[in-house]
């Protein structure tokens, strides 16, 4: 064991500030290998543009590793030889070939107890294990060069065996004393087999290599924007931005702004590139099929003008394609049209996007597909699309990808009434977001988030991770998730009756402007704009809305839309007019998706029926959507259809199964009271749910108000009976 009084490891550990954006702050703790020291090391020495995610982290904290130097080398030379071909077995490569290596060359492993007994290391059947990453690195790096030649060539000379020849090429390339054309060729080959196989930290580690060892300068620009490529798709951002500076790669430039920097920048740079690709041929990053990587490219402008809300630009991208003859994705052909209201056109063409929705995919155009058939209202293809999406993603090795997935499968699983089951999935979406430095769909998805709090009930959840989405979206100009996170505070002011607000909110959905509103959330919202507007007595502004809304739903024919138009012309009619629009209503969700949308029409039209003093079918309606309500697990619509029921006289039962503490706690106070009961402090419960800890601690005060208790012994206890 190693004392307390070793200069490299003592018992604090360090928390980073709480002003730290939690994208910075997850990508900090990747880097430092989960390191609480090393993380704070690294925070203190962020540059303002580092702090805000626009630069790229530091690989490393010099300090920290300097002290992990001192202690290696004062072991024995003997001991320190045997860790460095350890080392260079697993860093930055894990080749899995020291067991092999020692056998060769008879090496007397005994020199490792040394090692044991500082406890820097010790030997398993399967071989060493260093105390942590940073024991490996400065095991390495202290070398000569000449001793870290030796073991790489040594580690080379065993790896023989079958699909080696990766991580065979690796350590002859980084035996290398200097530029060679022969190994850089055969570095690109073996990224290539790695490609291939999925493994892209792999392939970018041996094209990083090629591009060391090629002796031509533009050479060596393409292969390092062949390895940023590799690292974006291994989910290593920073390492991606820091390879993608020293190119003129406009293309991937252009991908890293739409994930994590300003949105408008990258539209311009992908729609450029994408022009460059059709014109010119390609460019640093070069592929064989340059005509499909300007359609590619365009399907991402696309994602950037959605992300901003500036659908003209679609209809820019749109112009961009047709002079340069390339059949553009459909979701971009669609939304052009849209935006000139050319609806027929607009419909047909997302179909003909939604349609490619078939298992082994492209994983972007999959999403484009989902987002084409959302826009139709089909939830049911727009959830296939993304889910295959994401294990298109999965099976290539692109993990970066499959987080992009789940913000739109977020809005089909929002839509069927699903929640709670879809709040885990988007919450892990949005660690992997985080931790691979997409930071900007990191904001959609806490704006997805907040939708589902909101549904849910969890007010606090719904205001913070909304007010976290916004905050960032106008500061990157992102309009998608700002318009989503107000349309759920506006639809969380809805659900308990605070109309005034929440018509104000959906009437700022029209907004203009990069990082405001967003006309596709806009059209979505139209019948909860509706609902606001009729009962504070407004209703002009909410029967042109309406008028644009109906247009839409008529001409792709969705049921769900069409359910929902109905449901908006009951609303703005009186007496036995309005219950048959509202009997139209009830009838086309039957043929829909949207279970929720359809408990909230039942529940709208129980109301009515109550006021006309329709008693008998008014009750049947309130009971049918309460228990949807309580299904879905949305207490404040439950509450609403109680207060209709009360006033009709009806007896109702309280909550569902009082004992039961899924009915008495909310979706996130439960999820709370779980990981408490496991003993997870605060901090830590907030960490694993990207909250804060405030959040935390007022949820712990519900939870225990809740069930009557003082302590987390008693919750230990209660969670423990049920």
């Amino acid at each position: 064991m190693v004392t307390s009084a070793n200069p490299v490891r003592g018992p604090a550990q360090p928390e980073l500030g709480p002003s730290l954006p939690e994208g910075v702050r997850v990508r900090i703790l990747r880097t430092a290998h989960g390191d609480r020291r090393a993380a704070a090391e690294l925070a203190s020495a962020l540059t303002e543009r580092q702090l805000t995610g626009v630069d790229p982290l530091p690989a490393q904290p010099p300090v920290l590793l300097r002290a992990y130097r001192q202690e290696v080398r004062a072991l024995p030379d003997t001991t320190r030889r045997l860790l460095l071909l350890a080392a260079a077995d697993q860093y930055p490569v894990d080749t899995h070939a020291f067991l092999r290596a020692v056998t060769a060359t008879r090496l007397d492993t005994r020199p490792l107890v040394t090692a044991e007994v500082a406890g820097v290391a010790h030997a398993t059947a399967g071989g060493i294990v260093f105390r942590d990453p940073w024991t490996r690195i400065a095991a390495y790096e202290i070398a000569s060069v000449t001793d870290r030649r030796a073991v790489h060539l040594l580690l080379a000379r065993v790896l023989r065996g079958e699909g080696e020849s990766p991580r065979r090429s690796w350590h002859r390339g980084a035996a290398a004393l200097g530029p060679s054309r022969r190994l850089a060729a055969e570095l690109r080959a073996a990224a290539h087999t790695a490609r291939t196989a999925g493994d892209h930290a792999l392939a970018c580690a041996l094209v990083e290599r090629a591009a060391a060892l090629s002796p031509e300068p533009s050479e060596r620009a393409r292969l390092l924007a062949r390895a940023a490529a590799d690292a974006w798709r291994s989910g290593d951002a920073d390492r991606a931005r820091r390879l993608v500076a020293a190119t003129d790669d406009d293309a991937l430039g252009g991908l890293l702004a739409l994930r994590a920097g300003n949105a408008t920048d990258a539209f311009d740079a992908l729609l450029t590139a994408a022009v460059r690709y059709a014109e010119d041929g390609p460019g640093p990053a070069r592929t064989d099929h340059p005509q499909h990587a300007a359609v590619h490219l365009l399907a991402r402008a696309t994602e950037a003008a959605i992300y901003t809300g500036d659908l003209r630009r679609c209809r820019e991208a749109a112009a961009v394609a047709d002079r340069l003859g390339i059949v553009p994705p459909g979701t971009l052909g669609g939304l052009a049209a849209a935006f000139e209201g050319r609806y027929d056109d607009a419909r047909d063409l997302l179909k003909a996007a939604a349609g490619r929705c078939g298992p082994g995919g492209d994983p972007t155009l999959l999403i484009h597909s989902g987002i084409a058939a959302l826009m139709l209202g089909d939830h049911t293809a727009a959830a296939t699309a993304t889910v295959r999406a994401a294990a298109s993603a999965r099976a290539g090795g692109d993990g970066v990808t499959v987080p992009q997935a789940m913000e739109f499968r977020a809005y089909a699983d929002f839509w069927t009434g699903r929640p709670r089951a879809a709040e885990a999935a988007t919450l892990e979406a949005l660690r992997q977001a985080y931790t691979t430095g997409q930071d900007n769909g990191a904001c959609h998805l806490q704006a997805a988030l907040a939708m589902f709090a909101a549904v849910t009930g969890d007010e606090d959840v719904c205001r913070e991770r909304a007010e976290a989405a916004r905050s960032y979206a106008l500061a990157r100009g992102l309009g998608l998730p700002a318009a989503l996170a107000l349309f759920a505070l506006a639809f969380l002011d809805l659900s308990t009756g605070r109309f005034a607000a929440s018509a104000a909110r959906l009437r700022a959905l029209a907004a203009f402007g990069p990082g405001h509103g967003h006309r596709a959330i806009r059209h979505i919202a139209t019948p909860h704009y509706v609902e606001a507007a009729v009962r504070t007595g407004d209703t002009r502004v909410a029967r042109a809305a309406h008028a644009d809304y109906d247009h839409w739903a008529r001409t792709v024919r969705s049921p769900d839309d069409l359910a929902l138009s109905a449901r908006c012309r009951a609303l703005l009619a009186s007496g036995a007019e309005a219950v048959e629009h509202y009997r139209t209503a009830l009838d086309l969700h039957a043929s829909g998706t949207r279970d929720f949308e359809r408990a909230r029409t039942e529940l709208l039209f129980g109301g009515a029926l109550r006021r006309l003093r329709h008693r008998t079918e008014a009750r049947d309606r309130l009971h049918s959507a309460l228990e949807a309500f309580e299904h879905f697990g949305s207490p404040q619509c439950a509450a609403a259809a109680r207060i209709e029921l009360r006033v009709l006289g009806e007896p109702v039962s309280p909550v569902r199964g009082a004992d039961d503490l899924v009915a008495r706690l909310t979706a996130q106070q439960l999820m709370v009271a779980r990981m408490a009961a496991d003993g997870a402090t605060n901090r830590e419960i907030a960490a694993r749910l990207l909250l804060s800890p405030r959040t935390i601690d007022h949820h712990l005060r519900g939870v225990f108000a809740r069930l009557g208790i003082r302590s987390r012994i008693e919750l230990v206890r209660l969670l423990g009976e049920g």
